[in-house]
C-alpha cells in the first residue's frame, strides 16, 4: 500500500512538474494582466475624474438620439454602438463606438448631456483595453474569435491540474497541524527553502487561485459555460441564453433597392424610463450588432456597485415595446452566482479587500514559476551521479 502511494505521488510530481515548466511563463503572464487590472475601474475614474462631471442646469437633458445628432454634426465620429446615461444630473454621458472596416475600435468620448460638447477622451481606456487583450487573448489576431481563447482556456485547465496534484504532494503526515500547512520554514537555504515557499505559499493562495481558474474558464470555453448555466439556472433561463434567430434572407424577387432604416434610442430610452422609473443610478444602452431592432439595457440601482447586480431589459427600439425584463432580485441562488462570475473572477464579490487579496496572489504567480524552476533543476542534479562508475578491470590493463 505504501508503495503504491509512493508510485502515484512520484506520477504527480512529474505530471506537476512538466506542466509547470510547460505553462510558467503564460500562467505568470496571464496572472500579471489580471493584477494590473484589479483596480481598473477606481484608477480610470481618478483619472477621468475632471471629464466625467458637469455642472447641472435647469433644463433637461438631451435624449439620447438628439444627443448623437449633435454629436455627429459636431465633429466627424465613428458608428455609435452603446451610450451610458446616468439619473444623476451632473455626470456626464459615455459614449462608445463600433469596430470599423479595419476591425479597430475608436477611443470613446464622454459628452456633456445638456449640449453634447464633448468633454474628452477618456485617460487610461487604451492601456488597460490592451492589458485586458493580454490577459484575455495574449493578443493574438482574432481576439474572442481566435486562438488566444482557447489557449488561455487550456492554461486555466492546466493550472486546476497543477492545484490539485500539488496539494497532493504536500499533503503532510501530521495533516492536522496549521503550522505545518501555514507557516514556512526561513531558516532554511537553497532547495529547502525553495520547496518550503512554493509549497506554503501555495496552499495560502490556492483558494484564489482556484475561484480564478474556475471562474476564467466561464471566459474561455462555451462547453463549460454552457454546463455551468444548465447546473445552476432553470431550463427556461438556459433557453434565454441562446441568441436570437436572425431574419430569414429576402427573397431574390424582394426589392433591396431600399437600404434599411438605423435604428436609435429614443423610443427604447422611454420604455425603460417607464419601466424603472427613478431606481436606476446608471443604465448602459447597447445597440445590435447585426440587423435586428432589439436593444440590450443593462441598468445597476442607486444602491448597487458590483456588476453582477444589474437588471437586464431587452426593448424592441422600432415599436418601444419591452420584449424582456430580468431582474437581479427575481433570480435563484444559482442564477445569482452566474450573474457573479465576473466579480468573483476579480475578487470583487467581497468588496475592495477581496479585489487586493486576488491581486496579492496573482502578484505571487511568477514566485511559483521561478521556484518550481529551481526545484525542478536540483531534482535533476541530486539524480545525476557525481561519477561514472568504473568498469571492472581486465588484467593486464
Amino acid at each position: 500500500m505504501r508503495l503504491r502511494g509512493h508510485t502515484i505521488k512520484a506520477v504527480l510530481l512529474q505530471v506537476h512538474s512538466i506542466a509547470g515548466l510547460v505553462l510558467a511563463l503564460l500562467l505568470a503572464l496571464i496572472a500579471l494582466t489580471g493584477a494590473i487590472m484589479s483596480f481598473e475601474d477606481e484608477i480610470v475614474d481618478h483619472l477621468n475624474a475632471d471629464i466625467m462631471r458637469v455642472i447641472p442646469r435647469e433644463m433637461p437633458p438631451l435624449t439620447p438620439d438628439d444627443l448623437i445628432a449633435r454629436l455627429k454634426a459636431a465633429q466627424d465620429v465613428g458608428k455609435v454602438s452603446a451610450v451610458t446615461l446616468s439619473s444623476d444630473p451632473a455626470a456626464a454621458v459615455h459614449v462608445r463606438f463600433a469596430r470599423d472596416e479595419h476591425g479597430g475600435r475608436p477611443a470613446s468620448l464622454y459628452v456633456d448631456p445638456y449640449d453634447a460638447r464633448v468633454l474628452g477622451l477618456p485617460r487610461g481606456e487604451a492601456f488597460f483595453a490592451t492589458v485586458r487583450r493580454l490577459h484575455r487573448w495574449l493578443l493574438i489576431p482574432g481576439d474572442a474569435r481566435g486562438w488566444g481563447r482557447p489557449i488561455t482556456g487550456t492554461v486555466a485547465l492546466g493550472l486546476v491540474v497543477m492545484l490539485i496534484s500539488g496539494l497532493v504532494l504536500r499533503w503532510p503526515r501530521r495533516a492536522g497541524s496549521v503550522k505545518t500547512w501555514l507557516k514556512p520554514n526561513l531558516g532554511l537555504s537553497g532547495r529547502g527553502l525553495h520547496r518550503s515557499l512554493h509549497a506554503v505559499i501555495g496552499t495560502w493562495v490556492l483558494p484564489v487561485y482556484l475561484a480564478m481558474t474556475l471562474t476564467g474558464l466561464w471566459f474561455s470555453f462555451e462547453w463549460y459555460k454552457d454546463g455551468l448555466i444548465w447546473l445552476l439556472s432553470r431550463p427556461q433561463v438556459a433557453a434565454a441564453k441562446m441568441p436570437p434567430k436572425m431574419p430569414p434572407k429576402p427573397s431574390r424577387g424582394a426589392d433591396r433597392s431600399e437600404p434599411a432604416q438605423p435604428i436609435g434610442f429614443d423610443r427604447a430610452w422611454t420604455t425603460f424610463q417607464r419601466e424603472e422609473g427613478d431606481r436606476f443610478s446608471r443604465a448602459l444602452l447597447t445597440l445590435p450588432a447585426g440587423p435586428g431592432t432589439v436593444i440590450r439595457i443593462r441598468s445597476w440601482g442607486k444602491d448597487r456597485t458590483l456588476e453582477a447586480t444589474r437588471d437586464e431589459f431587452r426593448i424592441d427600439a422600432a415599436a418601444g415595446q419591452l420584449v424582456s425584463a430580468e431582474r437581479y432580485d427575481d433570480k435563484r441562488f444559482g442564477e445569482k452566482i452566474i450573474a457573479a462570475i465576473y466579480d468573483i473572477h476579480r475578487g470583487a464579490i467581497l468588496g475592495w479587500p477581496g479585489k487586493l487579496v486576488f491581486m496579492i496572489a496573482a502578484v505571487l504567480m511568477p514566485l511559483f514559476s521561478v521556484t518550481g524552476i529551481l526545484l525542478y533543476l536540483s531534482r535533476r542534479k541530486l539524480r545525476r551521479p557525481a561519477q561514472r562508475p568504473l568498469g571492472r578491470l581486465v588484467p593486464g590493463e
